[in-house]
C-alpha cells in the first residue's frame, strides 16, 4: 500500500507551533477556577497529590485538544483522532477523578434532585452501558463523518466522550461513599468486561476493506502510508493500548485486594441521605 500513499504529496508539520483554540482555553480555566473557589468556599484545602492529579487531567486535555494531537485528528490522521480519544476517556477522566476529593462533590451530589440520578448513573452496570453505546455510536460512520464535518457537533462528540467516561471510572475511582467504588472482585469482573465492547469496535473498524472516514482518504498525507493502513493503525491504537489499560488495572487490584486478605471492599460504605437542598 506505500506507493499508493505516495500517490498523495506528503506534508511537513511545524511541530513547535501550536495551533490554540480559545474555548478549550476557557473551558479548561473556567475549571481550574471552580476547582480553586469551591475549596476556598467550603474551607478546605486539597493536598499536593489531589491538585497534582486534577491539574495534569487538565494539561491532557489541553495537550489533547490543541496542538500537533488536535491537528493531525482533525485534518490528517484517524490514528491521532484514536490517540486523541483514548487520552480524553482514559487519561483525563481518572486524572479528575483522583484530583477532585470526596467533600468537594458532596455539596452538590447531596442535593435531594440531584443524588437519585447521580446513583443510578454511577451504578457499575448503567455506566457500562453509557461509555459503550457513547463510544460504539459516535465511530459508526454516519455520526463520526458528521462530527467532521461540523465543527460544533465534534465538540459534542468529545464532551460527550469525556463525561461517559467519567461515568465509566466511578465504580472504579469513587472517593463519596455514598455513590461507592465496586469491591475489590467486582472491579476486576467489571475492568475485564470493559475491554470488550472498545475491542469489538476495533476489530469492526480493523477488518473494513475501503475507508469508513472519507475525510481522511482526501487528506494530505503525513506518513507514507496509505488512508486505509492509517485507519487499520487507529484500530490497533484502540484495540491494544484500550485494552492493555483495563488489565492493568485488574492486575493493580488484584494486588490490592490479596493485601486485604479477606477484606473484599473497596472502601468505606456509610449509611446517609440527601439533603433536603
Amino acid at each position: 500500500m506505500l506507493y499508493l500513499a505516495l500517490l498523495h504529496p506528503i506534508v511537513a508539520l511545524t511541530w513547535w507551533q501550536w495551533s490554540i483554540h480559545p474555548s478549550t482555553v476557557i473551558g479548561i480555566a473556567a475549571l481550574a477556577a471552580i476547582y480553586i473557589w469551591a475549596g476556598k468556599a467550603l474551607h478546605q484545602r486539597t493536598s499536593i497529590a489531589e491538585r497534582s492529579f486534577f491539574f495534569s487531567g487538565l494539561a491532557v486535555i489541553f495537550a489533547s485538544l490543541n496542538g500537533p494531537i488536535h491537528d493531525l485528528s482533525d485534518d490528517y490522521l484517524f490514528s491521532a483522532h484514536m490517540v486523541q480519544h483514548l487520552l480524553l476517556t482514559l487519561a483525563v477522566p481518572p486524572l479528575l477523578l483522583a484530583g477532585i476529593p470526596g467533600w468537594m462533590l458532596r455539596p452538590l451530589l447531596a442535593r435531594r434532585r440531584i443524588a437519585p440520578g447521580v446513583r443510578f448513573f454511577t451504578r457499575a452496570p448503567i455506566a457500562f452501558v453509557v461509555f459503550n453505546v457513547v463510544l460504539a455510536g459516535w465511530h459508526l460512520p454516519p455520526f463520526y463523518n458528521a462530527a467532521m464535518a461540523n465543527h460544533n457537533l465534534h465538540i459534542l462528540e468529545h464532551l460527550m466522550f469525556m463525561a461517559a467516561a467519567v461515568l465509566m471510572w466511578w465504580p472504579l475511582l469513587s472517593q463519596l461513599p455514598e455513590f461507592p467504588r465496586l469491591a475489590y472482585p467486582g472491579q476486576m469482573l467489571y475492568s475485564f468486561l470493559m475491554s470488550i465492547p472498545m475491542s469489538i469496535v476495533a476489530v469492526y473498524i480493523a477488518m473494513s476493506d475501503h475507508v469508513l472516514y472519507p475525510a481522511y482518504a482526501a487528506a494530505p498525507r503525513v506518513l507514507p502510508i496509505s488512508p486505509l493502513e492509517d485507519q487499520l493503525l487507529g484500530a490497533l491504537i484502540m484495540w491494544i493500548p484500550g485494552g492493555i489499560i483495563f488489565y492493568i488495572i485488574m492486575t493493580v487490584v488484584f494486588f490490592k485486594w490479596n493485601a486485604r486478605g479477606e477484606d473484599s471492599t473497596a472502601g468505606a460504605q456509610v449509611d446517609w441521605k440527601p439533603s433536603t437542598a
